[in-house]
């Protein structure tokens, strides 16, 4: 479902999302909180917002921050076009952040206007960018059904106890144990309340918000089995992996641009077959039928390049000349050979180039 798109939320109950982001990023190492590491050029939190925003149902994307991060969030709200997105100013630790987000449907104190409040809130983190609308539509019916719900996945590797002496005490049955993971959902009114009667300790301990519920609300959460992409970066190496992932996403489409109008019937079959249904594209003409390309032409090229980097889309420019018709397949196969490089590569050194096939 795109962005904006009309659409209608499971069960038809209101839905908002608390995105927590204010983690120091100690285990991922370096000067930059791992949310705010960019990958392919666009912070990872910018990702995991903008997986929210496309589902057309969720009201209100509220990310909370630590405090010395708040300005740096509302400019990556700036510059990446976020809408319907609130800054909140987190807590100490995880479990206040949460509660300081969900405080702006409920407290004026921390928001300048109260927010509508949702009947069903999703809690996802700011670190797992690759959430589809499938999983939270699943996590947010169960909750509507049975009070709160969360994703989980099959444990990797086998639990275990140690005992005082540093030695094994016992290990679990990794067949009857689950990782919990995100999105995770609630009936707004019912993990409100376990926040409010929440204690010191588990405000500043506690991990888990499906535990709050049940512990002081008394409900029992919805397990949901997802899928294998709702992993959590974490360490330096979930970097490089989500940047690969990214990229691979990323390099699906391509839009291509001809002035070839007296081929264009060709071209359009001839070009998506040459690219084997890697990418999908999609093909537009000018009224220009003529192959000169001048200065002011390249001079324009460049400019709208420099222009949509800032969005994170490449352009690049690639000139296809071929004025004998039986040579038309070898030119075509040679510019999906180009595009296909360009954007595997994705180099932003070619933005505004103009290449030739």
């Amino acid at each position: 479902m795109e962005l904006g798109s009309p659409g209608a939320a499971p069960g038809g109950v209101s839905v908002s999302a608390v995105l927590p982001a204010g983690g120091s990023g100690e285990r991922l190492g370096g000067a930059t909180p791992k949310q705010f590491c960019a990958v392919q050029g666009r912070p990872l939190v910018s990702y995991a917002v903008r997986a929210m925003e496309r589902i057309s149902w969720i009201s209100d994307v509220i990310v909370v921050v630590s405090p010395e991060n708040t300005e740096t969030m509302k400019t990556i709200i700036e510059k990446y076009g976020h809408k319907k997105v609130t800054v909140v100013k987190g807590g100490i630790t995880r479990h206040r952040s949460i509660f300081n987000g969900l405080k702006v449907f409920a407290e004026n104190e921390f928001s300048s206007h109260l927010l509508q409040k949702p009947e069903v809130v999703i809690i996802h983190d700011a670190v797992r960018p690759f959430v589809e609308e499938d999983i939270v539509a699943k996590v947010v019916m169960a909750a509507k059904e049975h009070g709160a719900a969360g994703a989980i996945r099959p444990l990797v590797s086998t639990v275990i106890a140690s005992a005082a002496d540093g030695c094994l005490d016992h290990s679990l049955e990794r067949a009857r144990y689950r990782a919990s993971e995100m999105p995770q959902a609630f009936l707004f009114d019912t993990i409100y309340e376990a926040y409010q009667q929440c204690t010191d300790y588990d405000l500043d301990y506690g991990t888990e918000c499906l535990h709050l519920v049940l512990k002081y609300c008394k409900t029992n959460a919805k397990l949901v089995e997802g899928t294998a992409d709702l992993w959590k970066v974490t360490y330096k190496r979930d970097l490089y992996a989500a940047d690969s992932i990214i990229k691979d996403n990323l390099s699906q489409q391509v839009c291509v641009i001809t002035n070839v109008k007296e081929t264009l019937a060709q071209v359009g079959f001839l070009l998506p077959e040459s690219l084997k249904s890697q990418i999908k594209v999609h093909l537009d003409i000018s009224e220009n039928n003529s192959f000169s390309i001048g200065m002011e032409d390249l001079t324009m090229i460049k400019k709208f390049a420099r222009e949509t980097k800032k969005k994170n889309i490449l352009v690049y420019g690639l000139l296809i000349q071929c004025k004998d018709p039986l040579l038309l397949q070898e030119t075509v196969n040679s510019a999906a050979a180009l595009i296909m490089a360009l954007i595997k590569d994705r180099n932003p050194e070619l933005i505004g180039q103009l290449l030739v096939a």
